[in-house]
């Protein structure tokens, strides 16, 4: 999926040298992701803004156990056994990734009065209350790894068909756009999420279902708001069985090459995201002597001061790379910024430091998330029969870091440690760094978009 192919395409070598900017016919280096289709009407402001009201409330109900919410049931349940938390996150990101395909091609081929998309987004709504539920009641910590990996595939559901429809629909001039504005939204979604259970810090219940609830009313907006033409007209060349479908786990990379640069600088970002954010409440803990449930409440003001950069990386990059019809140059800058970040936030020592490498971290964060979108768009092979089969694959670029990284994490944090257990949180941080700088210039390998 992601090894080397021909010259239009990015390079998999460890350290790629940035390429020039050099102006290509698309037809002419990647015909097979480029190949001509129907072009798509412009879609109008109730659409634009529910898509935007939609990821927002999943990302509220989903990221947020993420980010803070198992953090403190885990401190409940395993008290000093922070690993866990990698292992608890991994299984659920494994869990997406060997079934992410094969939902996308169900979501394909499914035929209903409701269309394609939106019965898997009320299936996923379902199941994603259920493993909030869960994980809120655990009474060990299996049973709240349980109910995280039903949450990856409940909430996960919904997201991916909220972007496949996005793949669905979105001409090429309003990618960029839309990208930033979901893009903000999804960043700022955490935070909101961080504010509302560091208010609930006391009540798991409550900890896990009040932004659950965001979730749930936000995108029920959008499925009965938003019509979807009916599907049960639908027809197929060739029908499933398990051999075909095993089979669209994969691709040939030579027919799509900037796909899979698309798919490998897509990689190397959230490996070196997860890597970053994953061990976050114990990080902070650490480096300013306050419990795992006291730093609840910091982060909730730290992430409430990195909302602007966000906005300005998402919305700014976005809309930029719509204008000057350039997502190149925006999604490699983003990895250097949330690098640079990274790297700060590494060699702090108080709040200062750590605020300031948030801040770079958050702009870098909105930017790649808004144009890599785009871009991603752009490159989407197949879109009229296999749009949700390819966002399934691309999928498998942040759930295998998702899966590898946390289980990988602890190795890093246990170089070195200190004779009072004190974690190797420098070393994990600038390898993070280093993942994300490479995550961005891999991109510079794209040839048939600029």
């Amino acid at each position: 999926m992601n090894s080397s192919t021909g010259k239009p395409a990015r390079s998999d070598a460890p350290l790629p040298q940035p390429l020039p900017q050099v102006d290509v016919i698309p037809e002419v280096l990647d015909p097979a992701s480029t190949a001509s289709t129907p072009a798509l009407a412009p879609v109008g402001k109730r659409y634009i803004w529910l898509m935007v009201l939609a990821q927002f409330g999943v990302f509220v109900a989903f990221i947020t156990p993420l980010a803070i919410s198992l953090a403190i049931r885990l401190n409940e349940l395993a008290p000093g056994r922070e690993e866990y938390l990698g292992y608890i996150t991994g299984a659920g990101a494994f869990a997406v990734m060997l079934t992410s395909p094969f939902l996308g091609v169900a979501s394909d081929r499914t035929r209903t009065r409701l269309g394609r998309r939106r019965p898997f987004m009320i299936g996923g709504m379902i199941l994603g209350i259920v493993s909030l539920v869960v994980m809120a009641t655990a009474p060990s910590v299996l049973v709240l790894g349980t109910g995280w990996v039903l949450a990856q595939l409940g909430w996960g559901t919904v997201l991916s068909n909220l972007l496949i429809s996005t793949a669905d629909r979105l001409p090429e001039s309003q990618r960029g756009k839309v990208a930033g504005l979901t893009g903000f939204a999804t960043q700022v979604a955490p935070v909101v999420g961080v504010v509302l259970a560091g208010s609930f810090a006391s009540n798991n219940l409550l900890l896990f279902l009040v932004p659950g609830a965001v979730g749930v009313l936000l995108t029920s907006l959008f499925v009965l708001l938003v019509h979807e033409k009916d599907s049960r007209g639908n027809t197929f060349d060739e029908k499933l069985n398990l051999g075909r479908l095993l089979r669209k786990y994969l691709y040939n990379p030579k027919q799509h090459p900037d796909f899979s640069w698309n798919w490998l600088g897509r990689f190397f970002f959230y490996f070196g995201l997860t890597l970053n954010t994953t061990f976050t409440a114990f990080f902070f803990a650490s480096r300013l002597g306050v419990s795992v449930t006291e730093v609840a409440g910091i982060l909730a003001i730290l992430s409430m001061a990195g909302i602007l950069a966000t906005t300005a990386g998402a919305i700014g990059g976005g809309f930029l790379s719509d204008k000057l019809r350039r997502r190149r140059a925006f999604v490699c800058a983003s990895g250097l910024i949330f690098g640079a970040g990274a790297i700060i936030m590494a060699l702090s020592s108080d709040m200062p430091m750590l605020v300031a490498g948030s801040l770079l971290g958050s702009l870098g964060i909105g930017m790649f998330s808004a144009v890599d979108q785009a871009l991603l768009l752009d490159v989407l092979p197949e879109r009229e029969t296999d749009a949700g089969r390819f966002m399934g694959i691309i999928s498998f670029a942040t759930s295998i870091p998702q899966s590898i990284a946390p289980l990988i994490a602890p190795i890093f944090l246990a170089v070195g440690v200190t004779a009072g257990g004190e974690k190797n949180y420098l070393l994990l941080y600038v390898i993070a760094a280093a993942c994300t700088v490479l995550g961005g210039l891999v991109v510079l390998r794209i040839r048939s978009v600029r």
